[in-house]
């Protein structure tokens, strides 16, 4: 690359040219060209190009010769989840929520830089918080430098005991976000502990991790209709899900003024007190129903006669009216067909190991459903067709002024929910929780909600086109090295690699330029 004068109609301009080959001719092309020699000269413009141009050749060289190894990297950073994560927060008004919260009270460090810190680690490097301490050293943390483990702690403690205060705000905060919010998705699941649990939180449940030996706490979550968390709500290990949606919907009239939706929740959630007390709060609901522990009720429901609208390829409905409640029965023939499939392969094996004998077989709670237990254990062939009503089918309970086919679509987006908890348990890792009390653990937990937060905004600013695994991947790609060159610092950057570029366009932040002297 070089700088070359170039005369048009006696004009001398000057231009940035490179060489470059085509097969095996060496041909040249102009990078830019900078203006007319002697205005340049003239204006004392020539100077400053040509130390623009000398720091851009420094910047070349720097580099290269980090490449050579020539010189040393004093210190690698990743950067690529600071900026944008730290963007999104201050675009939710996370840190303004929290500094709103802690006015007035007098800490020895900055509690809401210890949360981002938290959150970003449960979105980059999660685990406990002292194995996320450890992990920090790598990644670039924005006015975390000076945080400890005990200040995570301490921060924690702050959060669990504020977490309602700060729903509230991130949700007035971006009001214009939930402009249509019609309808709220609802569901839980628990999480159990290495160590006691807390004060209170840590009861021995109903486990949805097959854990029944461990202490547990039971956690919910609040969604809007594009799968935006509103709350996290929490409750000890020992609370029922049926006990659990009366005080979500009592908040969200008293915390969030909110009445005039419809809450979509889960088989565990249903009951003849909680539909009355639903409709007595004024929300219409859209509840799935226990088919198995109401028998006589759904027996009647899913005998009943009526013809099946198809709703998708794989979803056909009928509406039932039984003992004065509406019911949607649901049908995936394909899902039908799976289950029968199993089941009939079951028998199978059943009839088979009945031949050798039965002591191995009571135990096996899939074959157990089907045997007549007495002297001589038996294939219960009333079971078995009794079963065959449920291949395929679920049946849904509403008081919702919807159309059959709007409420089968309504419950099936509760996968979102659910696809939500599967992402703080695996993808944002909760787990392990090793807090004593029951603030830290609250906090702990609640990190996780701010996470999918962030994860949910960006997701939606990217259009949904990308999987968080491969976000996540290419924004560690993105770090600065740290070297030492004739008495200075420099900060060279790594490339933009998969699909980074378009999330710093997506989120609104420029990278950082490929080199340049650090600010001491």
């Amino acid at each position: 690359m070089f700088i070359r004068e170039k005369t048009v109609q006696g004009r001398t301009y000057l231009q940035v040219v490179e060489n470059y080959r085509e097969g095996a001719k060496v041909r040249q092309r102009v990078i830019a060209t900078l203006g007319r020699k002697e205005e340049l000269v003239a204006s004392g413009q020539i100077e400053g190009v040509l130390r623009s141009l000398s720091r851009f050749s420094d910047k070349v060289r720097v580099t290269e010769d980090l490449r050579k190894g020539k010189l040393e990297a004093k210190r690698v950073q990743k950067i690529g989840p600071d900026l944008i994560v730290g963007r999104l927060w201050s675009d939710l008004g996370c840190d303004a929520a929290i500094g709103k919260l802690i006015s007035g009270r007098k800490y020895s460090f900055s509690v809401e830089r210890a949360v981002y810190a938290a959150v970003l680690a449960r979105l980059f490097f999660p685990g406990s918080d002292r194995f996320s301490d450890r992990q920090a050293r790598d990644f670039r943390i924005s006015g975390a430098e000076d945080l400890s483990l005990h200040h995570l702690y301490r921060a924690m403690a702050w959060l669990g005991k504020n977490r309602e205060g700060l729903e509230e705000e991130l949700f007035f905060r971006n009001r214009d976000l939930f402009s249509s919010l019609s309808v709220v998705f609802f569901d839980t699941t628990s999480l159990y502990f290495e160590g006691r649990g807390g004060e209170t939180l840590g009861q021995k449940g109903y486990s949805k991790d097959r854990r029944p030996d461990e202490a547990q706490m039971v956690v919910g979550v609040v969604m809007d209709g594009e799968g935006r968390p509103i709350a996290c709500p929490m409750w000890p290990g020992n609370t029922t899900d049926a006990a659990t949606i009366l005080p979500v919907a009592r908040s969200l009239r008293e915390r969030f003024g909110v009445s005039d939706i419809c809450i979509v929740a889960d088989r565990g959630m249903v009951g003849a007190q909680n539909a009355k007390d639903l409709t007595a709060l004024g929300f219409p609901y859209i509840l799935g129903v226990k088919m198995r522990l109401e028998k006589r009720s759904m027996a009647e429901v899913l005998s009943r006669a009526g013809r099946y609208r198809e709703v998708s390829g794989n979803l056909k409905v009928k509406e039932v009216t039984h003992a004065g409640k509406r019911y949607i029965v649901c049908v995936n023939p394909e899902q039908a067909e799976h289950d029968r499939a199993a089941r009939e392969a079951i028998i199978s094996d059943l009839q088979e190991r009945l031949k050798k004998g039965a002591a191995s077989l009571i135990g096996n709670s899939g074959y157990r459903r089907y045997l007549k237990l007495g002297k001589k254990p038996e294939i219960d062939w009333e079971r078995v067709k009794a079963e065959e009503r449920y291949d395929g089918r679920w049946v849904l309970t509403t008081t919702a002024d919807l159309s059959a086919e709007e409420v089968a679509l309504r419950y099936k987006e509760l996968w979102r929910v659910e696809r939500i908890f599967r992402e703080a348990k695996d993808t944002l890792s909760t787990r392990p929780i090793f807090h004593k009390y029951d603030s830290t653990i609250a906090g702990h937990v609640f990190c996780s909600f701010l996470a999918l937060l962030i994860m949910h905004e960006l997701k939606r600013r990217l259009g949904f086109s990308c999987e968080w695994r491969q976000i996540k991947q290419d924004l560690e790609a993105v770090y600065e090295i740290e070297v030492a060159d004739d008495g200075r610092t420099w900060l060279l950057r790594s490339p933009l690699e998969g699909v980074a570029g378009k999330v710093f366009k997506a989120v609104g932040v420029a990278a950082p330029p490929s080199a340049r002297m650090a600010q001491l």
